[in-house]
């Protein structure tokens, strides 16, 4: 197009249209890059727009140490699980790129986080701060007083009972500056309501009906001493 325009104002100076002939293809020239130019920014515009309808929606939230606190509303039935899936743990809790090998587990061990469920659910459900301490490290005693303080600025209690582990499985343990780690994949079952602090009454779940829940609960020790709690995870 270009080339035609320029030919075609040359031989218009050749035919004697002089200068008139010259404005005439400069004209034309300008019109040409005007209308060339709206073309490719309708090129690029449509392009972008394509691009970006195309782009898949990204939308993750990492997981974190989930509620202690649960009632049967949030719980699925003990008839729909099916099976008992170990989920993988990656990196572990806390674990860094220096930790060491894993180490190994004994029965013995697997018994005292048995033992631990009861406790700390049943100290939670008392609203027993000591025994809280006394089973679970310091940063997880402070996330479990904080909730047992929501629950209380809201009228409520969380009555936990008759916990009965049904089966449990290490996921992953570790050693690291001085002390073990491990965590263990929990499938258990117990009686867990809502109840309102003044009248007792029954807010959310059922007290005649046990809910089951699968976990993660990550254990520490250190020089051999007793197994803490150290994290709460749904897996």
């Amino acid at each position: 197009m270009m080339r035609g325009l320029l030919l075609g104002g040359l031989i218009g100076l050749l035919l004697g249209q002089g200068f008139g002939g010259l404005a005439g293809m400069l004209g034309l020239l300008l019109q040409g890059l005007l209308i060339a130019g709206a073309i490719m920014l309708a090129i690029r515009f449509f392009r972008s727009q394509s691009a970006r309808n195309q782009a898949p929606a990204m939308a993750g939230v990492p997981r974190s140490m989930g509620s202690f606190g649960r009632n049967a509303a949030a719980q699925p039935e003990a008839g729909n699980v099916s099976s008992f899936p170990i989920p993988g743990i990656g990196s572990g809790f806390g674990r860094s790129a220096q930790a060491s090998d894993e180490i190994t587990m004994t029965p013995a061990d697997l018994d005292t986080f048995q033992q631990r469920l009861t406790e700390v659910q049943e100290a939670f459900g008392r609203e027993d701060h000591a025994g809280l301490r006394r089973l679970a490290t310091p940063e997880m005693v402070s996330y479990l007083s904080e909730e047992l303080a929501d629950n209380a600025k809201n009228g409520i209690r969380n009555e936990v009972s008759n916990v009965s582990l049904l089966e449990a499985d290490i996921a992953e343990s570790w050693r690291e500056d001085g002390r073990d780690y491990a965590t263990a994949a929990l499938r258990y079952e117990s009686h867990d309501v809502m109840r309102d602090r003044a009248s007792g009454k029954i807010v959310a779940g059922e007290a005649d009906r046990p809910t089951e829940t699968t976990e993660l609960w990550t254990f520490t020790r250190q020089n051999g001493g007793d197994w803490k709690l150290a994290a709460i995870q749904q897996p």
